[in-house]
């Protein structure tokens, strides 16, 4: 009887759970099962937009910038040697971006999308693909020329990089992770110098949140009117992909250089030929200076364009900390009716120049004022 009664119990137990989970399920719920509600109508209803939607005026500023401006973007492809592991000589292939700047075939582009290479080929944005030449390079304002004898060509519109604001709208089409005919939209986030990784300075480089990518330097930046106002060059990320910081190289950078990156393959940086230390409020006033800022000349090249005319430099050693210096020298305070501080202010504005340009220098001779035209020489010449 012991043994009878945990067995009746058992069988209970068994029942009851396969008429809850399965005579039940089947029976009762039989609604749910899909065989009872899947249908095949003769004709599917769905909901679809109103044809004929009009795009609004941001859309159509957008496609009109692209289609104006993508028959000019270019793919670069170029490649170069390099050692492997075992100092053997393997191919290397990098791509970058540029754009068509006249109908001769000319492309700018960066120099480090160029640099060392044996081979550059060129794929335009219909698939055909060209060999090109290397024309001119810059390596201090990472600028290129390459050049391509091709039909047909649609030269870009080059605008004006000078004041441009925080917050207008600006698009980069380029070859991202070579994908190309790629184009992004942002703002002008910042207007800054930047150092770029080969030791570069890009004064008043224009810094965007358009996305920028590996493939995309060198190609162009354009406003709202599809015209080019800098060359795409470099992001900052700790990942090598957009985390919404890029940077362009003004548009006007490179027109400045365009003329001799043409016709001479380099570019003739002027020079005043001059060695200077800055002078602050404190060095002024123990030194006896008639004005607390500028440079003061401690030596000029002989024979430099500052020699040539006319200007001084140092005549009484002394020493600055443990440096020595000459003191006794002229005093520049301006350039072009522009202030001068220090050396980067000098250098910049040597940059807006070419050898050959005249400019008026204003310096203190002792304590009285005096303009000097000062025709520049070529950097490479002077020390």
């Amino acid at each position: 009887m012991k043994l009878i009664r945990p067995l009746i119990l058992a069988l209970a137990i068994a029942g009851g759970f396969f008429y809850f989970t399965t005579w039940r399920s089947n029976g009762k719920s039989s609604a749910l099962h899909p065989s009872n509600w899947l249908s095949h109508p003769a004709n599917v209803e769905i909901t679809e937009a109103a044809g004929g939607e009009q795009l609004d005026s941001e859309e159509q500023n957008n496609i009109s910038v692209y289609r104006k401006n993508i028959p000019s973007v270019v793919n670069i492809t170029s490649r170069a040697m390099t050692f492997d592991f075992f100092y053997g000589l393997v191919p290397q292939e990098g791509q970058g971006s540029g754009f068509v700047i006249d109908k001769d075939g000319h492309i700018l582009t960066n120099y480090h999308v160029i640099a060392d290479a044996r081979q550059v080929e060129v794929t335009m944005h219909n698939r055909k693909k060209y060999k090109a030449t290397v024309v001119g390079t810059d390596p201090s304002h990472d600028l290129a020329v390459i050049q391509i004898k091709a039909p047909d060509l649609v030269p870009s519109v080059l605008g004006d990089s000078r004041n441009l604001q925080v917050g207008q709208k600006v698009y980069a089409i380029g070859n991202p992770f070579g994908l190309s005919g790629t184009m992004t939209r942002g703002i002008v986030s910042s207007i800054r110098p930047v150092r770029e990784p080969n030791g570069a300075t890009i004064d008043e480089a224009i810094q965007t949140d358009a996305a920028i990518n590996p493939g995309n330097s060198g190609g162009p930046l354009m406003n709202w009117h599809g015209e080019v106002i800098g060359i795409n060059t470099m992001i900052l990320s700790s990942v090598n992909q957009n985390a919404g910081i890029g940077f362009a190289i003004p548009i006007n950078t490179a027109k400045a250089v365009l003329n001799d990156l043409m016709t001479l393959g380099r570019v003739r940086r002027p020079a005043l030929g001059v060695r200077t230390i800055p002078i602050s409020p404190e060095l002024a006033d123990e030194i006896g200076l008639a004005a607390d800022y500028g440079l003061l000349i401690v030596q000029v090249t002989p024979g430099g364009s500052a020699d040539l005319a006319g200007l001084r430099g140092g005549t009484e050693r002394a020493y600055l900390g443990n440096i020595p210096i000459m003191l006794g020298g002229d005093l520049i305070v301006a350039i072009d009716g522009e202030k001068v501080q220090d050396e980067q202010d000098l250098a910049q504005m040597m940059n807006n120049h070419r050898a050959g340009d005249t400019v008026k220098v204003t310096i203190y001779r002792g304590k009285k004022k005096v303009d000097v035209e000062v025709p520049l020489g070529e950097a490479r010449q002077q020390v």
